[in-house]
């Protein structure tokens, strides 16, 4: 298996068609995805999987699947869905539940931000947005040099929501 980046406890590779029970434990948890519009099905999923392949060959960065190291299994998923125009990259991570409060999500979220800035590919800001009933998704991007921007209603989860932004020129 050939991984695009790596952290010292964490693996990144681009989503396979084979990810899908292991990505599914994550975007199809209510518990995992409650701030986020809620869980999602196999068959969303699945064409997600294949959004993000046709990203990753097509822009050059994607979300990716998040690997521990030591078991070699999938534990979330981080990395960009394009911005609002072309060089704007949103920031997103999902973690199974099961792997919350050590740290992971900051570290993957560092690490892709890393790789971006380091192959640069035209994106000039990276932009988040989280729940204000979720604090803790807020913390990781404080924690990774992002600022709160303001609030903003999002129409595909019906919320407002903390915009975050993080200028890379």
């Amino acid at each position: 298996m050939t991984y695009r980046f790596e952290t010292a406890r964490l693996l990144f590779q681009t989503m396979q068609p084979e990810d899908l029970d292991a990505v599914s434990q994550v975007w199809g948890s209510a518990e995992v995805m409650k701030y986020c519009g809620g869980a999602s099905t196999k068959e969303r999923i699945q064409r997600s999987i294949e959004f993000y392949e046709h990203l990753q060959a097509e822009k050059g960065y994607s979300v990716y699947t998040v690997l521990l190291k030591d078991i070699s299994a999938i534990i979330g998923v981080c990395g960009f869905n394009p911005g609002e125009n072309e060089e704007e990259a949103e920031l997103l991570y999902h973690f199974n539940q099961h792997y919350w409060g050590k740290g992971y999500a900051t570290e993957a979220a560092a690490a892709c931000v890393t790789d971006l800035k380091e192959n640069n590919r035209g994106i000039k800001k990276i932009i988040a947005a989280v729940n204000p009933a979720n604090p803790a998704s807020g913390k990781v991007l404080s924690k990774i040099g992002m600022t709160a921007k303001g609030i903003k209603w999002f129409g595909d989860t019906k919320q407002e929501e903390l915009c975050f932004e993080l200028d890379l020129t």
